[in-house]
């Protein structure tokens, strides 16, 4: 059996935005595992996203990268749980978005490309606009967070079927529990021990 690399990014949750969710991974554990520990791991994670922007990114970048992540993932869990989201992330994306600027320009070779965007805010800006879309229509009736406690990381599960996210070990300790739940309720019932005079 092949172990997970828990420092690999993810890009399995089912949009760009919640990939950024998972470059923290196992968030509520006393160990959370931070996947963006670097401007060069930020630029390697945009580049797969195909939003490198034409300046790399420094450390006000990834500061700002994770604080975006950290604001999105209230309110991705507030949806999930059908909580109104909280007053000072709502403020905070609002915040960021009415702050930055990045106009859509097209381009068209083999197929249609927008701009690169020109700094990593930029590329932060169009991931926002991106959850905010998703978070505001009813497309956030297919999102659903992993039950693991130290996990709850988001996806999109539109059958509505999926019980874990996308992460092998999530999905192992939980079916292990489970396993574990089902034969502790199927085990017989011992008698107690008799106390003879």
């Amino acid at each position: 059996m092949t172990k997970e690399d828990k420092f690999a990014f993810r890009f399995d949750c089912g949009a760009l935005w919640l990939n950024l969710l998972a470059t923290k991974g196992r968030t509520f554990s006393a160990e959370p595992v931070e996947r963006l520990a670097t401007p060069a791991r930020l630029a390697e994670w945009l580049e797969h996203c195909e939003l490198s922007p034409t300046r790399p990114p420094d450390q006000g970048d990834l500061e700002q990268a994770r604080q975006l992540r950290e604001t999105l993932r209230v309110l991705a869990l507030a949806t999930v749980d059908e909580q109104p989201p909280p007053a000072g992330a709502v403020a905070d994306l609002a915040g960021f978005l009415s702050a930055h600027d990045d106009p859509i320009r097209l381009t068209a070779d083999d197929r249609l490309r927008r701009e690169p965007p020109t700094t990593t805010v930029d590329a932060l800006t169009r991931i926002a606009r991106q959850a905010v879309g998703q978070l505001s229509s009813s497309d956030r009736l297919t999102l659903k967070s992993c039950p693991e406690h130290d996990c709850r990381g988001i996806f999109i599960d539109p059958p509505g079927r999926r019980r874990w996210c996308p992460s092998l070990s999530c999905a192992s300790r939980g079916r292990v529990r489970a396993l574990r739940a089902r034969r502790s309720a199927a085990a017989p019932e011992l008698p107690a021990p008799s106390t003879g005079s």
